[in-house]
């Protein structure tokens, strides 16, 4: 069942070169404005019960989009039709009145939301202790922090599962402790069936709660389609830099390279979903995982050391530039990442045509499973962050079981132990 249908959705506004031009415009019914598009031709439909994850830089339509799928605003072209009882946690403190009390703001938002006063007033209780401000709910909104603020509208517009439920950034304003509260709320809500829009920068919240992903720029769909393609084309745009992508792979390729693997390494794991871009001020030539005895491998028992190696030819000279490293899981959620800047690695002045070689070494406690790898190296100045050269899912790495293995779930191995030991029956009178 489709929950929500978007169908080629535009959105202007009226720009005006000046307030004379507004008046004559309203005056003498001569347009005197032009059309600011800041949405054209969206198109998508959600099903019941998915998640979905919209990202963009800021100016790319995002917030546009959620307030016409919850009906706070018209679209000028196409049509977004909703089924079901939407709940919108858009602009913070959306609908609130700076000078009455929470609970007064509560029970207007909570009839905004489209329930009925009984409905709020029974759910009131539950506003509360989800919000935990204490006594503040009963003082002028106007005293509240804008974490305080975001409790409130959270615990309002989820107080009663809806079928929709669009949030729109308004999660980064809380505490930590409160973000996981609202996090699971947003699961359990999933696992009963309500269908989620969820507009976020923080790539690795809408891995984790979203099924899919639209990928919004200039007011424009980019791309849309499962998590991990949507979210590494987001990336792509956000850091790639404005030369063009970079595609050109060194004769140290890892299949050259075979002539150097062993036992632990598997030819079929060749990762055919790598991505490859950059400004073109370096390249990255080769890439590959090897043991602590330098035997080029893929397969390694859980908790051992591996190191994962590329090479690097520079284009251009470059001062102090930064080498990282991610490992995904097969869903592609992070599951570590550094780079020289966060290890405190000294600073390297290279020189055009120069080529280095980067080890970073890990201790695999990881739970048995495939894991994929990124590398890269990027730039920052004035406080801009841009890669010459990355590889997305460069090299899959399988963690086999070991005797070190203690992990039932998750993909991280923390070394779990386990004591159990009798009490006599005066420890515990």
């Amino acid at each position: 069942m489709t929950m929500i249908a978007v169908n080629k959705v535009g959105k202007a506004y009226k720009r005006y070169p000046s307030q004379w031009a507004r008046a004559k415009e309203w005056l003498l019914r001569l347009p005197s404005h032009e059309q600011l598009w800041v949405l054209r031709g969206v198109n998508f439909n959600v099903g019941a019960g998915t998640a979905v994850g919209i990202l963009g830089a800021n100016g790319a339509g995002k917030s546009t989009l959620l307030k016409i799928i919850s009906h706070a605003t018209t679209p000028t072209e196409g049509s977004a039709v909703v089924q079901g009882r939407v709940a919108a946690l858009l602009e913070l403190g959306m609908g609130f009145h700076p000078e009455f009390t929470g609970r007064q703001n509560a029970l207007m938002a909570g009839q905004l939301l489209g329930l009925d006063r009984a409905e709020v007033e029974a759910a009131m209780p539950e506003i509360e202790r989800f919000a935990d401000i204490g006594d503040f709910i009963d003082h002028s909104l106007r005293t509240y922090s804008s974490g305080m603020q975001m409790r409130l509208a959270f615990s309002v517009a989820t107080a009663v599962r809806p079928a929709v439920l669009i949030i729109d950034e308004a999660l980064s304003v809380g505490d930590a402790a409160f973000q996981r509260k609202c996090y699971q709320r947003i699961e359990a809500f999933r696992e009963q069936g309500t269908t989620l829009l969820f507009v976020s920068h923080d790539i690795e919240a809408v891995k984790r709660l979203c099924d899919e992903a639209i990928f919004l720029e200039q007011g424009r769909v980019m791309s849309q389609g499962s998590v991990r393609e949507v979210c590494d084309a987001y990336e792509k745009a956000m850091f790639g830099g404005a030369r063009g992508s970079v595609t050109e792979v060194g004769k140290h390729s890892p299949e050259v390279l075979l002539s150097r693997a062993h036992q632990n390494f598997d030819p079929t794991f060749a990762p055919s979903c790598e991505r490859i871009y950059g400004t073109g001020e370096a390249v990255i030539e080769s890439c590959w995982l090897e043991g602590v005895d330098g035997e080029v491998i893929n397969v390694i028992p859980a908790g051992e050391l591996v190191r994962w190696c590329f090479t690097v030819h520079f284009v251009e000279s470059v001062s102090n530039p930064v080498f990282s490293m991610m490992l995904k899981t097969r869903e592609g959620k992070a599951v570590f990442g550094t780079d020289s800047a966060f290890l405190s690695a000294s600073a390297v002045e290279v020189a055009a045509g120069q080529a280095v070689k980067v080890v970073f070494q890990i201790n695999t406690h990881l739970a048995p499973d495939q894991y994929f790898l990124n590398c890269g190296v990027r730039r920052e100045q004035h406080g801009e962050s841009v890669f010459m050269t990355r590889r997305v899912d460069a090299a899959i790495l399988r963690v086999s079981s070991s005797e070190k293995s203690s992990a039932a779930v998750g993909p991280a191995d923390l070394l779990g132990q386990l004591t159990i030991s009798p009490l006599e029956r005066a420890d515990v009178e």
